[in-house]
Formats: C-alpha cells, structure tokens, sequence
C-alpha cells in the first residue's frame, strides 16, 4: 500500500545561524562544553536540541531516504520546523522564507517521488507571504503553505491576513497551521509547569484556539474553497464538534430572545462543525492512539483524514505500525494513507 506522509519537518543551516546571531527570542544558544543546543521559542520558555534531533532536521536525503524506506513511506511532504519564520521580524521572515524555499526547491527536483514541499511564509507581511505562496507554488510546484500558528502574537482570524487565504483558495492549495508554543498572552500558566507549554498540551491548545478563531472569523465564507489541515487528528476538536454546535446555538438563541444589544458569538453563517466537516482535514501526526482516530474517523469520514508521521519528532515505523493495525477497512486506508493527499495536494 502506498504511503504519503504529509507533515514531515526539516530546517536549514541558513536558518539556525540566523537564530543563533540573535540576543532576543526565537534564537538559537549553542552551550559550550555541552551537546544540547536550547532552542528559545519565547522569553522565558526553551526547548531542548539533542544532536540526533538536530542531524534529522537538517538532513534532507541520505538519512530521511533510508528511514523512509525501512519503514514503507514512499514520499515526504516537507514542512518548516519550529521555531519557525512567524516570530520573526518581517523583513527578515520573508527574505529567509525565499531563500528557504529555494534550497528545499532543489531537494524536491532532486527526488520528486520521493519529496514535495509546502512553503515556508512569513505571514508578518501579509502581502509578501502571498506573493511567495504564489511563486512556489507556480514556479516551484509546491503544494500549499505552512504556517507555525500564532504570528507575534497575532492570529490569522484578523482580516489584515486575509490575502493569504485568498491566495490559497485561488491557487488551491491548502494552508497547513501548525502548532506552535501559546502566545505571550496565554503563556503564563503553562510556565508553571514548563512542559505544559510544549507538544505534552500547549501546542494542541494553541493551534485549537487558532482553529477554531478562524471558524468564528467567517473567513470560509468569504472563500468557501479554502482548505485547511490541522495535525494530531484535529488538534482534539473532532471530539468537541457536537458541544461546539450545540453551545452556538444555544448562545445565540438566547443572545437574539434575551439580550438583542449583546454581541453574537459570530457572524459566521454555519455552525464550527458545518465549516470544519467542508475546510479542514486532519492529520495522523503524531497521534498514534486509536481511540482518537475512531473519533475522527467517525466525526469526520475517511475522506479528510491524512497520514502523517511529525518527523524527525516522531518515529516512521511507529507511524505506519498503528496505520496499518487500525481496525479500518483497506479502501479507507487507501485513503487515508495516500488518496486523499494526492487528490487535496495534486500529487
């Protein structure tokens, strides 16, 4: 069976000495006298750079080929790693993003049914990050965009982002929104526990919110064809879809008979399931636990669920073992594993 993992990270050196010349987050801190790096992603929150994790990211063939081909994975869609280009400053975003872009370029020409590529964007200039998703995707045959989540603080819910939507949905390709630490305005309480910031909660948080801000946004109104991908199997919002429908309605009704001067909870036309069942799809990334795939794979149907592995963060093996033993029958793993991203991706 054919397998397609689409959210598969790498970085550039380009890009860790760039962090690494910086006094203020994110940067890069090389600690003499010891072999991990610390990786600063806000001001007082780090994460630890061993040496394998660092050599896998930054490999882009010898390694991540024969990884792939013991455990069965006949392509990579390769994605910018955190930290990231969206805490940057914007000139230097977007002058990194093209440069990005263009060494990955030669790696996916290189091996092009072994590797494709969503771009890197530096959304910190709206309209620079959609002329770059434009030129990748016209002259590089990339297949959408990533974007690490919260940029600076902001979130793509403000309208001032929206050319990147537009761009997408003219285009048609997907954005894939990629978790990342929570915003200086949620962080606080994670740091208390600093692990909590991280993949252990912080980032499913995180990107949830994201999600479902886009959801109340009334952006998939405005351009119905836009398609969004969401890791992790949806980031848990599958598994809150019918409390998000039925707390919408409820809130409205009750907002219209009772309270016609408060605010609506959106001006959004659809209820968040309506929007997330047409826009989204979710990935396997990381999230090798079958309760939450029956989940989605019942909230949403085969149709939008993608595989994915989160490499170098995650194993290949562990990725298509748990595939391949879900109690799912051969047609929708069929999908699941490649259909669907060949159809969403034109691969």
């Amino acid at each position: 069976m054919k397998r397609i993992a689409i959210e598969e990270h790498f970085l550039t050196q380009e890009l860790i000495n760039y962090l690494c010349s910086r006094k203020e987050w994110p940067r890069w801190e090389v600690i003499k006298g010891e072999t991990v790096d610390r990786v600063y992603w806000a001001p007082s929150f780090h994460m630890p750079m061993t040496p394998v994790l660092k050599k896998g990211l930054l490999d882009l063939e010898e390694i991540r080929l024969n990884n792939m081909d013991n455990s069965g994975i006949d392509m990579q869609v390769l994605s910018l790693s955190l930290p990231g280009i969206e805490s940057l400053p914007a000139r230097d975003g977007t002058s990194l993003a093209k440069k990005i872009n263009n060494e990955v370029a030669q790696v996916v020409k290189k091996h092009p049914k072994r590797f494709a590529s969503f771009a890197a964007i530096a959304p910190q200039d709206p309209a620079a990050a959609a002329g770059e998703l434009e030129r990748t995707v016209k002259e590089l045959g990339f297949k959408g965009a990533v974007i690490n989540s919260q940029i600076r603080g902001e979130y793509l819910d403000d309208q001032k982002f929206w050319i990147i939507f537009e761009m997408a949905e003219k285009l048609g390709v997907p954005i894939y929104l990629h978790p990342s630490q929570p915003s200086q305005d949620m962080i606080k309480p994670f740091l208390v526990y600093p692990a909590l910031a991280s993949a252990l909660l912080g980032f499913s948080v995180e990107a949830g919110l994201h999600a479902m801000r886009l959801i109340c946004s009334g952006v998939f109104d405005k351009y119905p064809g836009l398609k969004i991908i969401l890791g992790h199997l949806g980031e848990a919002i599958p598994y809150f879809l019918w409390r998000m429908d039925n707390m919408w309605i409820m809130e409205n009704k009750w907002i219209k008979e009772k309270d016609s001067n408060s605010p609506t909870i959106s001006t959004a036309l659809k209820t968040p399931s309506q929007y997330f069942k047409n826009n989204f799809y979710v990935a396997t990334s990381g999230m090798f636990y079958l309760p939450p795939l029956i989940c989605a794979y019942l909230a949403l149907g085969a149709d939008r669920i993608l595989f994915a592995v989160d490499y170098p963060y995650e194993s290949n093996m562990k990725a298509v073992q748990f595939m391949d033993s879900a109690p799912i029958c051969d047609d929708d793993k069929e999908k699941i594993y490649h259909g669907n991203a060949e159809k969403l991706l034109n691969l």
